[in-house]
């Protein structure tokens, strides 16, 4: 019985300690979503130079005729797309932007209607951000450089996006401000759980083992008396 108990001990403290380490870096993440409301000019800046959620100023136009269509995204418990359109600068280089979320009409075969009408050179506005990954291997799937556009895709990668579009690609993308025209749904939070509900489940887990403390010394006090 004792050497279950330390086992168990040892588990719980350390899932604890997981999860609090987990809510930590979290909310390092929130903060710096938080603290990123000026934005600067891309300039001559790569994309991968400024942080995670960076706000960012670029000049250019977007490319409506090449765009991708982000399956398996969903908002509101509703499940839809997220719409990636082609943005490229005044310099030449392309940058994807997030234009937001739009839902699943019912068919597969039947997609939503994301054209855009504007093409002029236009000043944009945004946050940097990664592309969404896959929590299983299942879910991915590359954008099919047969199908027409726009095409439909499941957590790709960058080179399979500019595989398909047949241009390099800045990394990272673009998530375009909520009050910019032009997009659809953008409610832009970080990924995953939000740091407090790690932080509840450390204490969860330490709770567990504060009360296999209390049942192994009140059964072996029973046990005494």
């Amino acid at each position: 019985m004792t050497l279950i108990t330390i086992a168990l001990l040892t588990l719980f403290v350390g899932l604890g300690r997981w999860q609090w380490q987990r809510g930590e870096a979290k909310q390092a993440l929130w903060d710096g979503f938080d603290r990123a409301t000026q934005a600067a000019p891309l300039g001559t800046r790569n994309l991968d130079t400024f942080d995670r959620f960076a706000r960012l100023e670029l000049n250019g136009e977007f490319e409506p005729e090449h765009q991708f269509l982000l399956d398996n995204r969903s908002h509101a418990g509703q499940p839809g797309y997220e719409v990636l359109t082609p943005f490229r600068t005044l310099d030449g280089r392309r940058v994807l932007v997030n234009r937001g979320w739009v839902p699943f009409g019912g068919y597969r075969e039947r997609l939503p209607d994301v054209s855009m009408t504007a093409i002029a050179p236009t000043r944009i506005r945004g946050r940097i951000d990664e592309l969404p990954s896959a929590g299983l291997a299942s879910g991915h799937a590359a954008p099919d450089t047969n199908a027409p556009w726009p095409k439909v895709t499941s957590f790709p990668t960058h080179d399979e996006l500019a595989n398909a579009l047949g241009h390099t690609l800045q990394h990272r993308v673009v998530l375009l401000d909520p009050e910019a025209p032009g997009g659809y749904v953008r409610e832009w939070s970080p990924p995953g759980m939000p740091p407090s509900r790690h932080f509840s489940y450390a204490i969860q887990w330490w709770g567990f083992a504060a009360v296999l403390l209390v049942l192994y010394f009140g059964l072996n006090f029973r046990k005494v008396s």
